[in-house]
Formats: C-alpha cells, structure tokens, sequence
C-alpha cells in the first residue's frame, strides 16, 4: 500500500512494511541454513536490517556535534541517510566451524532464529493490519 510518506503515519506504515520485508528475507535465509545444515563447507547467512534502519532514522535528527570540516578531503560523519533506502541485506559468516567438515550452521540457533523470526513477523504484521482497519474505518 502506498500512503503519503510526508506524514508521520505513512512514514510509520513504511517502516512496518520495510520490516516485514527484511522478515520474510531473514525467513528464506533461515530456512536455506537449515537445509543446508549437513553440507560440507556450507557457510551460514544471516540478515542485517534493523541495525541500518535505526542509523538511518538517527541520522535525521540533528547531530549531537556537528562535524567541522576545515579540509575539503575529510569525511563528513553525520551525513544523513534516507530512511526509504534501508534494505535487508545478507551477509555470509566465513570466520567460524562448528564441525569438522567446515560447516558453521547450528540448528539449535537457527531453529530458535527462525521461531523468533515468526513471532515477530506476525506480531509486525497485526500491527500492520490493525492500522490499516483503522485507515479503513475512518474512511468510511
């Protein structure tokens, strides 16, 4: 759904969608660990995205210091980040092995990871659907 993203609501309700998104990808790469839990040198994945979208929405406010920058080569540290532009991305972790065939899943952790995963993705998206009855209920 698309609402107007100049308002605290719509901005609220694209985050909610950004994050069920990022859930449903952490679903998939869960579900990959899993399957490939008895592959020989398979590497586990895992999902960054709640991390980058706190950044993001930090960066918005003013800084607490603002940068002073006397040398046109130095790096601006409180650059702002767009909010909208936070995606879930996958990074593969190379620097641990649980076995002796390289393999670094623990179905212990990923079945915890993925039922985690669940709950929240389901508490997100009756969140989600409540706002949007709510939306609907005004409208009528």
């Amino acid at each position: 759904m698309v609402y107007g993203l100049d308002n605290a609501f719509g901005k609220k309700m694209k985050i909610y969608e950004m994050a069920l998104n990022a859930s449903t990808v952490r679903g998939q790469v869960i579900a990959d660990n899993i399957a490939n839990a008895d592959t020989p040198f398979f590497k586990r994945s895992d999902v960054t995205f709640e991390s980058q979208l706190a950044r993001a929405i930090e960066s918005e406010g003013e800084p607490e210091f603002p940068a002073v920058m006397t040398d046109p080569r130095h790096i601006s540290f409180d650059e702002k980040i767009d909010y909208r532009q936070v995606k879930p991305k996958i990074a593969v972790e190379f620097d641990s092995n649980y076995r002796n065939d390289k393999n670094n899943v623990d179905i212990d952790k990923e079945m915890t990871d993925s039922t985690k995963n669940a709950m929240l993705h389901n508490a997100m998206l009756e969140v989600y659907s409540r706002n949007v009855k709510i939306i609907d209920y005004v409208m009528r």
